[in-house]
């Protein structure tokens, strides 16, 4: 009985982490048309991942948390982010697919996973942001260019919604129904109906428009700012607050110069401002719709987050150079900042950019949630219908009506402020599944198993066979073994240093999420030398180190790749680190929001999508090995 029990259970874990076959099926290969080119890859990455965030942001953290070391913040999260952006770089141009994060899981740790992250992508696209967060997604992109539309206009739209419609309702749903944001959603779900190269276009107007406000606004504050607001003094604070009719609106003072809150708001600061980068996966996202993706895809993410650190950090610049830091109104910081060096009509100008800001990333953030639904109903983990392609512009028109109609509701009757976080987590999560298939595939072997050594290692791992693996272990084995983890045999990957190496990274990616706790909950006393917590921590960095070794030490798939990321596998290590922590900073009530939704999705995956998979179908052995799969089938891979 227990024999069986075993046996089912190990069937079951097996048909859980099967990894997926890019093999093209149906015909589909080549499914989209491939019209977008580097440039095409750039604007979406820049114009999904700056929004409006930039027009907001550096207000909101230089007046409370760093000061004029603001721009330090920026530059700390832009290299946090390049750490993930590396390893969306590389899997961008190995698997050059609809899916991105989604499509890398499944390949690498398993469809369950797979389904997380896909479900996860869709709460992040999905979920509304305040004004003044950092990134901006769908249904709150939408009620944000509506919010900032209806102030250029004395707020007409809204005093007519309110007295015509207005809600009485819980605190979560907005107090009327916003049917210009849902108009708007409409209007765009039209242009991404029309086709990739008309959505291309329309992007590449309003980036280039808001691109074109960015260098205004950086010239100015160069032109017209003053050093002096860099080394602001007490005196100057007692001067501000002597001449303020209201003394609430000042923030603090800190200790005043250019850290004034000192190299903890650094930290805190570049921990909030990581956000902004968030939105450059869209470019792993439109894979499949790339020309020459092994080449665009790394060289658009990488190009697009320099562009994006640029743009914040010049405008975070200017912004400290024109305005002291304690005067800045986190709402509307530019428009006040021009309003103290005696351009006020410029805030109109900033307005404009804002509006473009904000399309482009409604229009991104459509876009990735249709692509993403789309794979994962190709995959049939959701409803089929939804990959439905149309003949003629070759995009998925059911998941982007679908898509447009979720966020269009949300749009018109939910007010998402209190969900921020929720979408962050989801998408750190994406993030840290990305560079965890990352480090495991390039340990893995490039050579295919033959189907009598799959059949051989399944009978190996068979509870069925007769002499237990418990009863007698020849020592022989355990040493070999123990060898191969400092001083591997083969200079190439096999299947034991791959496996050696996914057991080290699951092992990894437990010890950092331990040690990030740690960090989070506890951290003055792991850093004032108490002893139980500091020896914790200081026990869990070694465990790491050596772990992290130990990958080390196992050989690399030499496979040439149009992109490699570098220094593995330390970066990869810091990556998850840096992504785990950040994810750690999130409050119960955020974790409790996160259960819930993915409780939701696995009703879904194990009531539907389990049974209905494309793996249930397929023949029930084992695929290759992971590495050669995607070689394979990796458009030019027969040619190289």
């Amino acid at each position: 009985m227990s024999r069986m029990l075993c046996q089912s259970i190990c069937l079951f874990g097996q048909k859980l982490v099967r990894r997926r076959s890019l093999e093209p099926r149906d015909g589909s290969e080549g499914r989209m048309a491939r019209c977008l080119n580097t440039l095409d890859l750039v604007s979406l990455g820049v114009g999904n991942t700056l929004g409006a965030g930039v027009y907001i942001l550096a207000g909101a953290v230089a007046r409370d948390i760093a000061g004029p070391s603001i721009v330090l913040c920026f530059l700390v999260a832009a290299l946090s982010s390049v750490l993930s952006g590396l390893c969306y770089a590389e899997f961008g141009a190995r698997v050059p697919c609809s899916g991105s994060a989604y499509l890398y899981s499944y390949v690498t740790v398993g469809q369950l996973c797979a389904f997380i992250t896909g479900w996860n992508l869709i709460l992040s696209y999905v979920i509304m942001n305040v004004p003044s967060s950092v990134t901006a997604v769908a249904a709150s992109v939408a009620r944000a260019w509506s919010s900032a539309f209806d102030s250029l206009i004395r707020n007409h739209i809204s005093q007519v919604f309110k007295e015509t419609f207005s809600l009485h309702v819980p605190h979560f749903l907005a107090t009327y129904p916003d049917f210009f944001a849902l108009s708007l959603v409409l209007l765009l779900m039209g242009v991404l109906v029309l086709g990739v190269r008309t959505s291309a276009l329309v992007n590449k107007m309003f980036t280039g428009i808001n691109l074109l406000v960015l260098s205004f606004i950086i010239l100015t504050g160069f032109i017209k700012g003053d050093l002096h607001n860099w080394q602001l003094t007490e005196q100057d604070y007692k001067l501000a607050t002597a001449g303020s009719n209201d003394t609430s609106r000042l923030g603090p003072l800190g200790s005043g110069g250019f850290a004034p809150f000192g190299f903890g708001g650094i930290l805190r600061g570049a921990a909030t401002c990581f956000y902004g980068f968030i939105g450059f996966d869209i470019i792993a996202t439109a894979g499949e719709e790339a020309v020459n993706p092994q080449r665009s895809i790394p060289l658009g993410i990488v190009i697009s987050l320099f562009v994006c650190f640029l743009a914040y950090f010049g405008v975070s610049a200017s912004l400290t150079l024109m305005l002291p830091y304690y005067q800045i109104r986190p709402d509307s910081p530019l428009p006040q900042a021009f309003l103290q060096v005696g351009w006020a009509p410029a805030g109109y100008i900033v307005a404009v950019g804002t509006l473009c800001g904000l399309l482009c990333s409604l229009l991104g953030a459509m876009f990735s949630m249709s692509r993403v639904t789309f794979a994962m109903a190709d995959d049939g983990l959701l409803f089929r219908g939804l990959a439905w392609l149309h003949a003629r512009t070759r995009t998925p028109l059911v998941a982007i009506v679908a898509s447009g109609t979720l966020a269009g509701i949300m749009a018109l009757l939910f007010k998402f402020s209190d969900l921020v976080d929720l979408m962050c987590t989801g998408t750190l999560l994406a993030y840290s599944l990305v560079v965890f298939s990352v480090l495991v595939l390039r340990y893995q072997p490039e050579h295919n198993i033959s189907k009598n050594d799959r059949t051989q290692d399944t009978t190996e791992v068979d509870p069925e066979v007769k002499a237990s693996p418990l009863e007698s272990v020849p020592e022989g084995i355990i040493s070999r073994t123990l060898k191969c983890l400092c001083n591997p045999i083969s200079t190439t990957p096999t299947l034991k240093s791959g496996q050696i190496v996914y057991g080290c990274a699951f092992l990894l990616v437990f010890l950092l999420t331990i040690l990030s706790l740690l960090l989070a909950l506890w951290p003055s006393q792991v850093f004032s030398g108490d002893p139980g917590f500091t020896a914790g921590a200081v026990l869990l960095l070694l465990l790491i180190a050596g772990i992290t070794a130990i990958i080390w030490r196992q050989p690399q798939n030499p496979s040439p790749l149009p992109f490699r990321v570098p220094a593995l596998p330390v970066l990869p290590v810091l990556s998850i680190f840096v992504n785990v922590y950040l994810m750690m900073q999130m409050s119960s009530v955020t974790w409790a929001q996160f259960g819930i939704w993915n409780a939701m999705g696995l009703a879904i995956y194990f009531g539907y999508g389990i049974r209905h998979s494309l793996e249930e179908r397929r023949d029930p052995q084992l695929p290759a090995s992971t590495s050669q799969t995607l070689h394979e089938h990796t458009p030019g891979a027969e040619s190289s």
